[in-house]
This record gives structure tokens, sequence and C-alpha cells, in this order.
């Protein structure tokens, strides 16, 4: 997505990212509109030309960095890439300055949406190992429901749970939320 509030900003930066093999582009003139839009259609790059019609701009890249999985790319004057830089680049945006050099600003791009993949990545097995660690839990809160109320050891309670998942072919996990069912109620 162009965030732009001229259309000759957005011409610009249309081609350059048709020119380089980028599909589906969107369109906003202003901050208001931009978060409008990504609130219905989710983009993996949001290029911001500031300053733009309601804000400077640094407020959207702040938001979009945090709130979507987009690459955020800030294209300011040269005189304020430095104090742009400072208050975004903590949040995961790229400042590009003007005058653009392209090879540096198709790199930015390619950087970013490098980035984004591999925080993809690491949010999957994020979420994997949370998922992991919910059912080790409520295993191990199955097993002291065993040993308490069965007076089986922790072993024993261990070989019950995987035998009654085996024996009636379903996750350990299910078993272990049957068995809390059961005896916790």
């Amino acid at each position: 997505m162009i965030v732009s509030s001229t259309s000759k900003g957005q011409k610009y930066f249309s081609d350059f990212l048709n020119a380089h093999e980028f599909n589906r582009i969107g369109m906003a003139a202003s901050g208001g509109e931009a978060r409008r839009i990504l609130l219905e259609i989710p983009y993996d790059l949001v290029v911001i030309n500031a300053p733009l019609r309601d804000e400077f701009g640094h407020e959207l890249a702040i938001d979009l960095s945090n709130t979507t999985s987009a690459g955020v790319l800030m294209v300011v004057k040269s005189e304020l890439a430095d104090s742009v830089s400072l208050r975004v680049e903590d949040e995961g945006v790229i400042v590009v300055s003007k005058p653009i050099n392209r090879t540096i600003f198709y790199q930015s791009l390619r950087l970013s949406l490098i980035a984004n993949k591999r925080l993809a990545i690491l949010q999957k097995e994020n979420s994997r190992l949370q998922k992991k660690v919910n059912e080790l839990r409520e295993v191990g809160r199955a097993k002291c429901a065993l040993v308490q109320y069965r007076h089986l050891t922790e072993q024993e309670a261990h070989h019950f749970i995987e035998k009654q998942a085996m024996d009636q072919r379903l996750s350990v996990l299910d078993i272990a939320e049957d068995i809390l069912r059961t005896y916790e109620g």
C-alpha cells in the first residue's frame, strides 16, 4: 500500500512497485484513510510518503508496525531522516530519505519483506510452543488428579493417560481434559 498525499508521489511509488513485480497495490491519501483500508485489507508492505495531509506520518508508521504484520517504510526529506529514524526505528519502521536512491529504496523494500517473513516464522513457532506448554500444563494437572483421586504414582498416571490416548485414538490433551472434567468438575 502506498500512503501519499500527492498524486505525483502515488504515481512514482506505484510505478516503482509495479516495475519490481509488486502485484496488489493500494492507495491512500491520508493516515486516516490508510488505517480504514488496512482494517479490511491486509498488505505485506506499506510505504508512507511523509508528510501526509492529516498527520506527519510517523504516528501512522508506528501504529501500523504495532498492529499489523506489514513491513513499514517511511520516505522523508533528508534533513528530517535522522530525527524521524530516532522516533520510529525501535518500532521496526525503515526510514528512507528523499531524494530517493532507487537502489537503496529497493533494498529497503526487500529488507522489510524479508524481516516480516522471518517474524511470521517466529510467530508461528511461538504459537506452536505455547500450545505445547499449555498441553503439558493440562497433562500435568490431569496426572495430579489421578494421583489424588485414584492413588496412582506419577509414572502410573502418565502411563494411564498415554494408554487411554492410544486406545481411544485421541490426543493426550483430549484425555487430560476428560480426566480433569471427571475429577475437577
